[in-house]
């Protein structure tokens, strides 16, 4: 977990979803401009990280790239960046990018492990979730990707969509699995202000589902994966082998250091975090005229230091060291945490159970600050 990180955000889409917050464009005008600010970027740092054991390439949709531009792109991450044998190297993918021709580009660009967005198997659900693709289109990916040699590939998918039935979720999940993908992403339907949904939400034009089939969704998600042996290592994430987990997103939530370049793109290293403009036009024209893109910074105080460490270790099946908990208050309040089911002791460490995980955010406050769980 020491090595660092290099993560990529590729701020392009073939339209928009209706539920993302992610910080991308549905307009591919600026893909070059934006390619020689990334390279321009990338020398800005040559030097100051060692060598790279994990490098992701998310957005966005990082396959929209045009094979050229993707050609080069990793021309350059590979001039200005050292990595270590055996890099995880990760792309996300729509499925109706993933051609013949496109698979065997990543097979031949070195991309080892290769995400596919499918969030559902069902077209009347693709078309309320504003997806370009269909049921089929996914399928053929994932058996191209199969059949091009690529032994990792992860799934994404959601639930808890207005009216959707559980059984016909655990259907989906049973479908994804005839696959056999290495891991999978199951995040639940969350409807954010900014995004299409949110403003919809706002007009009454869509409720989301009440708290209590929340919390059937997610139980039930994660017992069913429990049961065909896939191991729930993280909130939204699972595994079919430890082997499989993504090593790269672990390092985000092990506070290892990591480089995050393109427009809001999130850097860590030695206990100070910055991040980038969240503007395409904006983080172009910073590196054209030779200015860094960020657009702000912190240096934790120890405080949030030890809380981000509990919030954290939390998100994870690997907790966070019993040490961190300092004060006899937060022993205290370990101990009626441990009572009511949420965690458990393993070791030296403290993991969340499943119960613990469906309140992962309101722990770390009630545990290193006044609150209420």
């Amino acid at each position: 977990m020491e090595q660092p990180g290099l993560y990529i955000h590729v701020p392009f889409c073939r339209s928009k979803c209706p539920y993302c917050d992610f910080y991308s464009l549905a307009n591919t005008s600026l893909m070059s401009d934006w390619l020689d600010a990334a390279a321009a970027e990338m020398a800005l740092y040559k030097g100051r990280f060692r060598a790279f054991d994990t490098l992701y390439l998310g957005g966005g949709t990082p396959s929209f790239l045009p094979d050229p531009l993707l050609d080069t792109l990793m021309a350059r991450v590979r001039d200005q960046f050292s990595f270590s044998p055996g890099t995880e190297i990760s792309i996300e993918t729509n499925p109706k990018d993933l051609t013949a021709e496109k698979v065997a580009q990543l097979k031949a660009l070195g991309f080892n492990r290769v995400n596919v967005g499918v969030q559902s198997l069902d077209d009347r659900e693709l078309s309320f979730l504003g997806r370009q693709h269909k049921a089929e289109d996914a399928v053929e990916a994932v058996s191209r990707l199969r059949a091009a040699g690529f032994e990792n590939v992860g799934m994404d998918l959601i639930y808890g969509l207005p009216g959707q039935d559980m059984e016909h979720w655990l259907d989906t999940m049973e479908k994804a699995l005839s696959f056999e993908p290495e891991h999978l992403s199951c995040y639940q339907l969350t409807i954010e202000n900014g995004t299409l949904f949110g403003r919809m939400k706002k007009q009454g034009e869509l409720a989301p589902i009440d708290e209590e089939s929340e919390r059937e969704f997610f139980l039930r998600t994660s017992e069913f994966l429990a049961r065909r042996g896939y191991l729930h290592y993280e909130i939204s994430n699972f595994a079919r082998q430890r082997e499989y987990t993504c090593r790269h997103n672990e390092k985000y939530w092990h506070r290892a250091p990591y480089l995050g370049l393109g427009p809001s793109a999130h850097s860590f290293q030695q206990g100070r975090r910055w991040w980038n403009s969240r503007s395409v036009r904006g983080y172009c024209k910073a590196l054209k005229e030779g200015r860094s893109p960020v657009e702000g910074e912190e240096t934790l105080s120890s405080a949030q230091v030890h809380l981000e460490s509990v919030a954290l270790g939390l998100r994870t099946r690997k907790g966070f060291e019993s040490s961190e908990i300092l004060s006899q208050t937060e022993q205290k309040r370990l101990g009626e945490l441990e009572a009511r089911g949420f965690l458990r002791r393993d070791g030296n460490r403290v993991v969340p159970t499943r119960e613990g995980f469906l309140v992962a955010e309101q722990i770390p406050v009630y545990l290193c600050e006044d609150g209420r769980l």
